[in-house]
């Protein structure tokens, strides 16, 4: 039985990650139902700090989501609907020592597209955008919501080095959202 189309933007989703982290030379792994319950499907490691004075591994956990909705055309911000209060509830609290990040997928609409695989390159299609939802409001509702990732936090391997470095200095950016 082949996995459904929602599995199989969940796989690449963790592919990207796993692909980013490692380039970054973080280790990157991923976590079991107990800790998705939590908000969390991946923990990154890494050995690498260079801007603390004596603090020189971290560790982040990181919520993955995938989408082939439109990320919306601010110019500033992608734009994601996050389905469940409960999982927004658990990434916008500051109740651990190790940074919560959310990390989105955007696909294009066609699943053709989404990885091209040649004897010269993989590609993966579309991009990564990364927040840490810390300080973002109670929602409104009870099943989602639209929550806004800005387009200088691309989740590439230099992004993903500054980012364990802000977390270690405890200076990761709370969340933010577009200025109406």
């Amino acid at each position: 039985m082949s996995l459904s189309t929602q599995n199989i933007e969940a796989e690449l989703s963790y592919a990207y990650l796993h692909a980013v982290a490692g380039h970054a030379g973080m280790s990157c792994t991923p976590l079991d139902r107990h800790e998705d319950g939590h908000g969390v499907d991946a923990q990154l490691n890494y050995r690498g700090i260079n801007t603390h004075p004596y603090l020189k591994h971290i560790t982040l956990n990181v919520q993955l989501k995938a989408t082939t909705a439109s990320p919306g055309n601010h110019a500033d911000f992608a734009s994601y609907f996050f389905k469940g209060i409960d999982r927004y509830d658990k990434l916008r609290t500051a109740d651990s020592s190790i940074y919560k990040i959310l990390a989105v997928l955007f696909l294009p609409t066609d699943p053709a597209s989404w990885l091209k695989c040649t004897e010269d390159e993989l590609v993966l299609q579309k991009s990564v955008y990364w927040t840490c939802l810390y300080g973002a409001d109670a929602s409104s509702n009870n099943t989602g919501e639209t929550v806004y990732l800005p387009k200088n936090q691309l989740l590439t391997p230099v992004e993903l080095i500054r980012l364990a470095n802000l977390a270690v200095n405890n200076t990761v950016p709370n969340y933010q959202r577009p200025t109406p």
